[in-house]
């Protein structure tokens, strides 16, 4: 039987190329993306922030899974927090990290 390890400290920092950067952005910021995810999300349109971060394992200092600073954004009504899709980052050619969250803005 195979023991879970509790992760006490997990380093989610992490640093994009500026080409990638950009070009995940313009995809994050694509018109046709935006209207999709606001449809799910009930809401008239969203404005990207430009925040983006590293999933981290669940601790008792990461309850929600992400860095303490971006909790605010997730108790936050006005705001969504996405899953980047996987082929945006290959688009972008961004590889490590594996995976991303986006941050929006719900535009009512």
């Amino acid at each position: 039987m195979a023991q879970l390890k509790i992760v006490n400290n997990f380093d989610g920092s992490f640093v994009l190329e500026p080409d990638a950067q950009t070009h995940l952005f313009s995809l994050l910021n694509g018109e046709s993306f935006r209207q999709q995810v606001a449809g799910q999300l009930h809401c008239q349109d969203l404005e990207f922030t430009e925040l983006l971060f590293q999933p981290v394992p669940y601790s008792e200092g990461t309850p929600k899974g992400m860095p303490r600073e971006f909790e605010q954004y997730h108790e936050s009504d006005d705001y969504a927090i996405i899953n980047v899709p996987p082929n945006f980052m290959f688009k972008a050619k961004i590889f490590n990290p594996s995976r991303l969250c986006a941050i929006y803005r719900k535009i009512a």
